[in-house]
């Protein structure tokens, strides 16, 4: 198993490449295989959250980059900047986590949270596609 322990910084070469979601690229630790068929162990700091694009060693050099995965979301799409507020404000005030795109609006689906958009007007569509949410107010990049 490689153990990737480290960020890496610099401009490097990639040697693979791990395609996880949302879900994975949250925690700390865990085992995985990459998309070359490699046992990767990743071992970092508690509240570590991988984004995609980001590359990652250890101590044996093999560099990997972090590729978040398509997932089942829920798509918004409006152009009236009101109503798109709305949509924010109401899905934040549930603290779900939000990728917000110029007049996009994804999250991991829920029928629950569709039906409620739906009731604010607003038309929601299901499809696969890479999850990348905001960061939040609180996170800063030395966690």
């Amino acid at each position: 198993m490689i153990k990737l322990t480290e960020l890496v910084t610099a401009d490097v070469s990639i040697d693979d490449t791990l395609t996880i979601p949302f879900e994975l690229r949250q925690k700390s630790r865990f085992s995985a295989t990459t998309d070359n068929g490699k046992e990767v162990g990743l071992f970092f700091p508690r509240g570590q959250m991988f984004r995609s694009g980001v590359v990652l060693t250890g101590t044996d050099g093999v560099n990997v980059q972090i590729q978040a995965a398509n997932e089942a979301v829920s798509v918004m799409r409006n152009s009236d900047s009101l109503k798109f507020s709305k949509a924010c404000y109401h899905l934040g005030n549930r603290h779900i986590s939000l990728q917000i795109l110029q007049g996009e609006l994804r999250y991991l689906s829920d029928h629950v949270l569709d039906h409620m958009l739906e009731g604010l007007g607003l038309k929601v569509e299901q499809a696969m596609l890479p999850f990348e949410p905001e960061a939040g107010a609180y996170h800063t990049h030395a966690h």
